[in-house]
């Protein structure tokens, strides 16, 4: 299971809560230097919802150079193709999350994290397996593949049952799932998958996870033609995204209300496109 705070070390502490609990906004600043790869890869995912793209992406760099841990690894990995996917480059995404599959089918992985026993880790294999998974299904519905994107989260679900997963691959699942259903047009999948996902953030540490689902169900919604409701949740993802400094999230929910006619919502997704540029993100053209 992914833990918000892992280790009894504060400043790992601090990393893994913000990443992965009630405080993703802290500035970076205010985030300690990360002392191993583990901390590296917090702050890379903390900086990552920020939308600081170029200082995620170094983060990622120091995992590469510090770890040789193949869950670490991985989920670097994984987190290096979510970054990429969320700017649209899908294709170049799954190399990452291909990679992120290749480094845990070695046969001398047991089922927990190999690193857990000598460091610690407040993860498991089954974990970084369900990311890497569900990261290939997302990258194949980017690209337009979505009979491609249902076989690879049919494969998950097989390996991986929701009694085997923690609560963050869970719902990164259930996030794909719904996107999934929504690009095949089955709203009805759609909005289950979505409120599904809903649910287990609900009871889950993370913030960001739960402003990210109620965003989906949002989408749902609106493609269910219940606009109103559409709005009402997209305005409440707006807010928590402006308090927490989720701007990726923001800029998602921004064009979504801008695909509902509110007012201003137009320019407020072009603003927050240009901030992610500022902090080095390059959406595919």
């Amino acid at each position: 299971m992914f833990a918000p705070a892992p280790l009894g070390d504060a400043p790992l502490e601090i990393l893994a809560e913000s990443a992965f609990g009630a405080h993703p906004g802290r500035a970076a600043a205010e985030l300690p230097t990360a002392s191993d790869a583990l901390g590296s890869w917090y702050r890379a995912v903390i900086l990552g919802g920020q939308g600081r793209y170029a200082a995620a992406r170094a983060e990622l760099r120091i995992v590469r150079a510090r770890s040789v841990d193949p869950i670490v690894l991985s989920l670097a990995a994984s987190t290096e193709g979510s970054l990429l996917r969320q700017l649209g480059w899908h294709a170049r995404a799954a190399a990452f999350d291909g990679r992120a599959v290749a480094l845990l089918t070695e046969k001398s992985l047991g089922d927990r994290a190999m690193g857990s026993a000598r460091s610690g880790y407040p993860f498991e294999r089954s974990d970084a397996i369900g990311d890497a998974l569900t990261g290939l299904a997302a990258d194949a519905l980017g690209v337009g593949r979505v009979a491609l994107a249902w076989r690879l989260l049919r494969r998950g679900a097989d390996l991986l049952p929701p009694e085997r997963l923690g609560w963050r691959p869970a719902i990164r699942r259930e996030w794909v799932s719904a996107e999934t259903a929504l690009a095949a047009g089955t709203v009805e999948p759609a909005g289950a998958h979505a409120a599904a996902a809903l649910e287990l953030s609900e009871r889950a540490p993370s913030v960001r996870h739960l402003v990210k689902s109620r965003l989906l169900v949002a989408a749902a919604a609106a493609a269910a033609g219940e606009h109103d409701r559409s709005r009402e949740l997209a305005e409440r993802v707006s807010e928590q995204c402006r308090e927490h400094g989720l701007l990726p999230l923001r800029w998602a929910s921004a064009m979504l209300r801008a695909g509902l006619a509110v007012d201003g919502a137009a320019a407020e997704a072009r603003d927050c496109a240009a901030a992610i540029v500022r902090r080095g993100g390059r959406f595919r053209p």
